[in-house]
């Protein structure tokens, strides 16, 4: 059942603030997304593929493979209602969202910004699950190029206190 908690880290747990706010920001972000992953698997019947993707989001070395991870990553958004009527992120909620979890004004604007230029860049995919995982692929990389990929450890950590 952890294995799928570090989902968490897709949408806005990639921060840069010091280190003992991110770890208090990813416990409350991890939070947040353990209740609607839940219902997502369910709604969904996710199998172990997906789970994996998920676990290992953050590793530089694993590729996002499966169409049924971005249908999961869709459905988590929608529940957290930071997607628009035209299934695109919702930068007003998805910049309180991130700021609810202690993200900066800042830090949230840049998340917001990083997940809008991978939309743009995969609009033309018709499919909205491909399209997803093609977004996410994209905030993924970005993150890693400015350092503010989680590291997986820390996550680990924080979603195990919390089971």
């Amino acid at each position: 059942m952890a294995k799928y908690f570090v989902l968490v880290a897709l949408v806005l747990v990639a921060l840069g603030v010091t280190e003992i706010s991110s770890n208090e920001t990813m416990k409350n972000i991890t939070a947040s997304f353990v209740k609607v992953l839940d219902d997502c698997k369910k709604e969904l019947n996710l199998g172990d593929n997906v789970l994996a993707d998920l676990y290992y989001f953050w590793k530089q070395d694993r590729a996002l493979a499966h169409r049924d991870t971005g249908c999961a990553i869709v459905c988590m958004s929608k529940k957290l209602n930071l997607l628009d009527t035209t299934g695109k992120l919702h930068h007003g909620n998805a910049q309180e969202f991130a700021v609810r979890h202690g993200a900066g004004d800042d830090m949230a604007s840049k998340l917001v910004t990083t997940v809008h230029e991978c939309e743009q860049r995969h609009e033309v995919e018709e499919d909205p699950c491909v399209r997803a995982l093609e977004v996410a692929k994209c905030f993924k990389d970005a993150m890693h190029e400015i350092d503010w990929a989680p590291k997986i450890d820390v996550i680990i950590t924080e979603v195990l206190t919390e089971i």
